[in-house]
C-alpha cells in the first residue's frame, strides 16, 4: 500500500503536472512532425503521380498544423470562457514550494536526511524513493498536513462544481474538432480540390460525430452520474469512477452516436446535400479506443490533475478524423 500511495503522491507532484503542461505543446508538434513524415512517406510511396502525392502532402501539413494549434490552444480559450483556474507556472510552483518548505524546516527541525529532500523538492520533481521516505518520516498531525499542502491529495469534485467542470470540458474539446474541420475544408480549398464543395457535408457529420458521441454526450454521462452518487453521498474514488464509466457508456457511447446521426440525417444532410443518402456512422475499434480521453474525464472528475495535461493530444485525434470527413 505504501507504494501505492507513494507512486499515488509523485504523480500529484504540482511541479510534475506543470513542467508536463509546459511541454505538451512540443510533445504534439514533434508528434505530428512524426506523423506528417510518414504521411508523406506513404504517400509518394504509393501514389504513380507525384503531384497528387504533393497536394496530398500539402493537404496533410494543413490539417495537421490546424488540429495541432487549435488543440494547444484549447486550454486556454476553454479556461477563459469558464474563468476556470489555469495549471500554475513552474516558477509560480517553486516559489511556494520554497516558502512553505523554509517555513517547515525552521518550526519542526526535521532529521537531516529529510531535510536533504526537502530541499531539493523546492525547485525538482522528486523521485518516488524520496516520496516514499516522506511518508515513512512524517507521520504526525503537523507533518502530514505540512505533506498535503506540499503535495495536494486528489479532491472529489463537490456536485455544484460537477457541471462547471463539465463546461470547461465540453468547450475544451469542441475547440480541436472546430480547428479540425477548418483546417480540412481551408486544406480542400487550398490544394483546389475539385470537390471541395462535397467533402464538406463529411468533414461537418464526423465532427459532430466525434463531438457528439466521444467528447460532450460522454462528459454530461460521467457529470449526471456523479451528480447521482453526490446525492447518495458515494465518496469512494473506485465506486465514482464505475458509475462515471456506466454513464459514459449509456450516455455517449450509444446515445452519442445515436444522436449525431440523427441530427446529420435530419439538419445537415437535407441542407448540405438532400440529394445524397447519408450513411449511417457507426462505431468501430477506434472510435472504441478514442474513448481514452473518457479515462481522462473519469480521472479529472476523480481529482487526478496529472491527467489535465495529456487532454491536447487525446481531443486532437477527434479533430483530425473531422477534418479528413472519416465516416467509416
Amino acid at each position: 500500500m505504501s507504494n501505492i500511495k507513494a507512486i499515488g503522491k509523485f504523480l500529484d507532484q504540482p511541479l510534475l503536472i506543470s513542467k508536463l503542461n509546459k511541454q505538451m505543446p512540443k510533445i504534439m508538434i514533434a508528434g505530428a512532425s512524426l506523423l506528417f513524415a510518414k504521411n508523406t512517406y506513404d504517400s509518394f510511396k504509393t501514389n504513380k503521380d507525384k503531384n497528387n502525392a504533393r497536394k496530398e502532402t500539402i493537404k496533410n501539413g494543413i490539417i495537421l498544423s490546424s488540429v495541432i494549434a487549435s488543440s494547444i490552444m484549447a486550454p486556454k480559450i476553454a479556461g477563459k470562457i469558464t474563468k476556470r483556474n489555469p495549471i500554475k507556472h513552474v516558477e509560480a510552483i517553486k516559489k511556494i514550494n520554497s516558502d512553505l518548505i523554509e517555513d517547515y524546516i525552521q518550526k519542526n527541525k526535521p532529521k537531516e536526511n529529510i531535510k536533504t529532500i526537502l530541499t531539493k523538492a523546492k525547485e525538482k520533481i522528486l523521485p518516488i524513493n524520496d516520496i516514499k521516505k516522506l511518508l515513512e518520516n512524517l507521520t504526525t498531525r503537523e507533518d502530514k498536513k505540512f505533506f498535503n499542502k506540499l503535495i495536494p491529495s486528489p479532491e472529489n469534485i463537490k456536485a455544484k462544481d460537477i457541471f462547471s467542470e463539465i463546461g470547461y470540458l465540453s468547450i475544451y474539446g469542441a475547440i480541436p474538432v472546430l480547428g479540425g474541420i477548418t483546417g480540412g475544408i481551408s486544406a480542400d480549398i487550398i490544394t483546389k480540390e475539385k470537390d471541395y464543395k462535397k467533402n464538406i457535408p463529411n468533414k461537418l457529420h464526423e465532427g459532430l460525430y466525434q463531438y457528439l458521441a466521444n467528447i460532450f454526450m460522454c462528459n454530461i454521462g460521467a457529470g449526471a452520474s456523479l451528480a447521482i452518487l453526490e446525492k447518495m453521498n458515494i465518496k469512494s474514488k473506485p465506486a465514482r469512477a464505475i458509475g462515471m464509466t456506466t454513464g459514459i457508456i449509456a450516455t455517449g457511447v450509444l446515445g452519442g452516436s445515436k444522436i449525431a446521426n440523427l441530427v446529420s440525417g435530419k439538419i445537415i444532410n437535407p441542407i448540405l446535400s438532400p440529394k445524397e443518402k447519408l450513411k449511417e456512422r457507426k462505431p468501430e475499434a477506434l472510435d472504441m479506443c478514442l474513448h481514452t480521453d473518457d479515462i481522462a474525464t473519469v480521472s479529472l472528475l476523480s481529482g487526478l490533475k496529472w491527467i489535465e495535461p495529456s487532454l491536447p493530444i487525446l481531443y486532437s485525434v477527434s479533430g483530425y478524423k473531422a477534418a479528413t470527413g472519416y465516416r467509416n
